[in-house]
């Protein structure tokens, strides 16, 4: 297996940048990875660009998900992960956005993007315009909320059972109506009080 230099992604970066017409922002070399930062208008024709040009010939999109920093006015990162099989490289490409603002979908450019943007939606939130049938793909489609926010509570905002009575599943608030006590003891040292169903037994 051939390890990639720095020198050699330094030198792809600079390629990717010159060819790209502003679309790139910046770039990175961590961990032996390329990582680009790109404006969010200008994917499709970035993507494209890595795709088809014959000194990239990025084939396959391996991956595509969004990261939440909710602290940030663009909130959103949306990822793309790209293969080359042919030059033996991988590059990643980042984009910003926050939760109005629609991000170009690259379906046109790589199909498997299709249910990887529908699951970026369905988890964070995130619209990708341009996409042919963005919908939940993960959750019901009743589903309130994004549940890979930061800002989305451990419990959810709802919980569903069936309702025998009424012959159908059921939304209702969550309730926490109990809380239990746990001993963390590990199964050496035991309780210091009797168990349920030890009561009869010898002390």
């Amino acid at each position: 297996m051939s390890i990639v230099t720095t020198e050699r992604l330094a030198a792809l970066a600079e390629q990717i940048t010159a060819k790209a017409g502003g679309a790139v922002t910046g770039s990175t070399i961590a961990f032996g990875e390329l990582n680009i930062e790109a404006r969010a208008d200008q994917i499709v024709p970035l993507l494209s660009l890595l795709k088809d040009d014959a000194d990239f010939q990025f084939q396959q999109l391996i991956e595509l998900c969004g990261v939440d920093y909710p602290e940030r006015p663009l909130r959103f990162d949306v990822v793309y992960l790209l293969l080359s099989l042919t030059k033996n490289l991988r590059v990643r490409i980042k984009v910003q956005t926050d939760e109005d603002t629609a991000v170009p979908s690259v379906t046109g450019v790589y199909l498997n993007a299709d249910w990887c943007e529908r699951e970026t939606f369905d988890m964070y939130g995130v619209f990708f315009s341009g996409h042919p049938d963005l919908r939940r793909i993960l959750t019901d489609y009743g589903f309130h909320g994004h549940p890979l926010r930061k800002d989305f509570p451990m419990t959810g905002y709802v919980e569903v059972r069936y309702d025998d009575s009424l012959k159908r599943v059921v939304y209702e608030p969550v309730k926490i109506t109990e809380y239990r006590a746990f001993d963390f003891l590990s199964p050496w040292e035991g309780a210091q009080y009797a168990l349920p169903g030890d009561e009869k037994a010898k002390v």
